[in-house]
């Protein structure tokens, strides 16, 4: 694969990336609130549906505030036309002290430096213990 480093499309994906991911696990969701574009739409495997901006906002301040020391361990980040994929897995704590370990994939798009589609594909038995 050709070195997409320093190419403006790519530098603006990993940009996005990067304070997309920074700002849930500060669980500063107003941030990833100005990332979304108005007419975001957030698509997630456990409901086979998609959210919108508003939606997706709640879903994140829920999610955030029922987890610690929460971080994202990148396994892969390739750009795609007009976004990127990155496998990760997602670790935090939740309040009864069981560690969480939740494999990932998300398909980004980025129009003018915002979210605008958002693919999530999850662990549906790793991530229940959030919910629950």
């Amino acid at each position: 694969m050709e070195n997409l480093s320093g190419h403006a499309e790519f530098d603006e994906m990993e940009k996005v990336a990067n304070e997309f991911f920074g700002a849930i696990e500060r669980a500063d969701i107003d941030a990833v609130e100005a990332l979304y574009a108005p007419d975001v739409e957030v698509w997630i495997n456990l409901t086979g549906r998609s959210q919108g901006r508003a939606q997706s906002v709640k879903l994140l301040r829920s999610f955030t505030s029922r987890i610690h020391n929460l971080a994202y361990d990148v396994e892969q980040r390739e750009p795609i036309h007009g976004g990127f994929v990155q496998r990760h897995v997602l670790r935090g704590e939740l309040a009864s002290g069981e560690k969480l370990a939740v494999p990932v994939c998300l398909v980004v798009y980025v129009e003018d430096g915002r979210i605008t589609r958002l693919y999530e594909y999850l662990d549906s038995v790793a991530i229940a213990p959030v919910f629950a």
